[in-house]
């Protein structure tokens, strides 16, 4: 059933696009978006979260992200070509983009706390930090979802469908925070608002990009797998189990996710 409705879906995003990929990775970067911008109006109604959201949901989307590096990423472009050079280097590209990117931009983890260039440090408001980590762990999974649709348009909508469904708690144990401690609303609404915008462009751009320079998508498939690897691995796994608490049910939330993704990509098998 869910195998028939992914792909009545693409069919009729295809025909309401005309076969314009730019504008269905637009459909699918607005669904992203959407999903982001929907966790983070939970911050209007709720009051709290369990201590453990936080981690559980992170890991949800490290379980997701695992997933879809490889299963819509990485193996495509090494299928793709029958070759593993074009994806490796693209996967080197793709860790080296987010390193560079890590280390320049100031950001602040909600469990591990700032990173970034030390000088601004105490400049930017914490709220502007954590709004930079948002969009920085973002850029990947907008990435991926514009590649992969050039690459396979079914196999792009449902990398769209699971990054969507993580990007929900996401909003969520981003904004609620920020809306607890601040006292206000607005704010963090927007900043879901903001981050899903960025997801959305990326995503655009990425299938503006190899549309364009069509021999390349093995080498962007790559850099999108390596970039979303990077921050799964470097990012989000150490900051969910910084605290040694609930390891439990956070590696519960991470095989959650891998499931999710899984079973997913598994429709289109």
């Amino acid at each position: 059933m869910l195998e028939n409705f992914i792909r009545s879906l693409a069919n009729y995003i295809l025909s309401a696009s005309n076969g314009n990929i730019i504008i269905i990775a637009l459909y699918a970067g607005l669904f992203v978006a959407l999903m982001t911008s929907l966790g983070s109006l939970v911050a209007i109604f709720a009051k709290s979260l369990p201590d453990w959201s936080v981690e559980f949901s992170l890991s949800f989307a490290a379980g997701v992200m695992i997933v879809a590096s490889f299963t819509s990423l990485i193996l495509p472009a090494i299928e793709s070509t029958n070759s593993f050079t074009p994806a490796g280097i693209g996967i080197f590209l793709g860790i080296l983009l987010i390193y560079i990117v890590d280390n320049l931009i100031p950001h602040e983890h909600i469990v591990k706390g700032y990173e970034g260039p030390k000088e601004f440090k105490d400049r930017l408001k914490v709220v502007w930090l954590i709004v930079f980590a948002m969009v920085i762990h973002n850029l990947p999974e907008g990435l991926a979802v514009g590649t992969s649709i050039v690459y396979h348009l079914e196999a792009g909508i449902v990398t769209a469908l699971a990054i969507g469904i993580q990007d929900f708690p996401e909003g969520i144990v981003v904004a609620l925070p920020l809306a607890v401690l601040q006292k206000k609303r607005l704010q963090p609404i927007f900043i879901g608002i903001l981050s899903g915008a960025a997801e959305m462009v990326m995503a655009v751009l990425g299938a503006l990009l190899f549309v364009e320079l069509h021999w390349l998508l093995p080498y962007g498939l790559g850099l999108a797998g390596g970039a979303m690897l990077y921050i799964t691995v470097k990012e989000m796994i150490p900051e969910i189990y910084r605290k040694e608490e609930n390891e439990i049910l956070i590696t519960t939330g991470f095989f959650l996710g891998f499931y999710v993704m899984l079973f997913l990509d598994s429709m289109l098998g």
